[in-house]
């Protein structure tokens, strides 16, 4: 039988899910975090369905399922389900789960600056794939653009600190570019790190103006120590152009995911995917609430014409002035630590009070444009 359930944490799933089907809403958390909490109440499947109408619910694990087998729905059939579970039918559930496994060869592209410190790194990345269903040209053009544009500036300076660029592959299908950068990598190396730099999603046409949210004050998951440095100075960047942003929610489901595990320093800028828009963010920004980030999102429309070129800008710019700052001193960022390198250092903070845009308002210092 068909069991509706919360899944934010393991006690949110109700203990009449055992020996049931999970019914999962997409949102608030990933796939595999919604199995692992149905699957640790004794749940024998889930099926998720989509937050939007865009079709059957998909998404990556990162691996192989070793967990409960999965399925999706769209969204009209999630909430018919939930309805007639709600009224207090019995749904039962019935068919067959399958799934593939096939060998692929894809690369990595990283770039590195001719100059600068080899033992304290900054790193910036953006994945180079896209969804089988459309160019990816926001996600993630957009991003493979920023960076490399910063790149090609940044070729005419010499740098204090080496940079590096990557162009990562396979981010869509589970972060399997950057995982394999990070498992491959030795903690001596990935503790030269001293700061990684995510952007996926910088043109969204329906945008919010969001900074990863590394001091957790936002949602409450705060990264290792840096990354609420670099979440500060990039707000500090736009405060300093009057412009207000939100904390984006910090949870690991780009590139930036296996750094923060090894626990690097990590920052990054977003303008979303498939959530809804506020009225409050539709007030600061424009466009239409109640709608998609990108209406486009993983479909054959996320091409050249459906670009957000404001945001698109001025991330970059964004982008420049971090680039341009650690590039030059790592003064008042944190040093790394031989513990940092092991160890998962996302942690749990307490909740903020209110729910107002984050808008940073400590002393700007000279800025640096591209």
């Amino acid at each position: 039988m068909l069991r509706a359930v919360s899944d934010n944490t393991q006690e949110d799933v109700p203990d009449s899910v055992a020996g049931n089907v999970a019914l999962i809403a997409r949102g608030d958390c990933t796939f595999v975090q919604k199995i692992t909490n149905a699957g640790a109440k004794g749940a024998v499947a889930a099926m998720i369905y989509n937050n939007l109408e865009a079709g059957v619910a998909s998404g990556t694990l990162g691996g192989v399922n070793d967990l409960i087998p999965l399925g999706g729905l769209t969204q009209a059939d999630g909430l018919a389900l939930a309805g007639l579970i709600e009224a207090g039918e019995t749904v039962t559930s019935s068919g067959t789960y399958w799934a593939y496994v096939t060998d692929a060869t894809s690369h990595n592209v990283i770039a590195t600056s001719k100059y600068g410190d080899p033992d304290n790194v900054l790193f910036l990345g953006a994945h180079s794939d896209s969804v089988d269903k459309g160019p990816g040209i926001n996600d993630n053009g957009s991003g493979s653009c920023g960076i490399l544009t910063v790149a090609k500036a940044l070729s005419k300076y010499r740098t204090n600190a080496q940079v590096k660029f990557a162009w990562w592959t396979a981010e869509e299908e589970g972060l399997l570019g950057a995982e394999h950068f990070v498992n491959t990598s030795t903690p001596e190396d990935l503790a030269k790190i001293r700061l990684y730099l995510n952007f996926d999603m910088i043109a969204s046409p329906n945008y919010f103006l969001g900074i990863y949210d590394g001091d957790g004050s936002r949602f409450n998951l705060s990264g290792p120590p840096g990354s609420d440095v670099a979440e500060h100075l990039f707000e500090d960047f736009f405060t300093a152009r009057n412009l207000t942003t939100f904390g984006a929610e910090f949870n690991g489901r780009s590139d930036y995911g296996p750094f923060l595990d090894a626990g690097v320093p990590c920052s990054g800028l977003d303008t979303g995917a498939d959530g809804v828009k506020t009225e409050e963010e539709q007030a600061i920004y424009g466009g239409i609430a109640g709608e998609t980030y990108d209406q486009n999102y993983h479909s054959a429309a996320d091409n050249f014409t459906n670009l957000a070129h404001f945001p698109f800008e001025i991330n970059a710019k964004a982008m420049s002035h971090v680039v341009a700052t650690y590039a030059k001193s790592w003064e008042g960022f944190p040093a790394r630590l031989p513990s940092n390198t092991t160890a998962v250092t996302r942690r749990h903070l307490h909740p903020r009070s209110s729910g107002v845009p984050k808008r940073h308002s400590c002393g700007v210092n000279d800025l640096l444009e591209y």
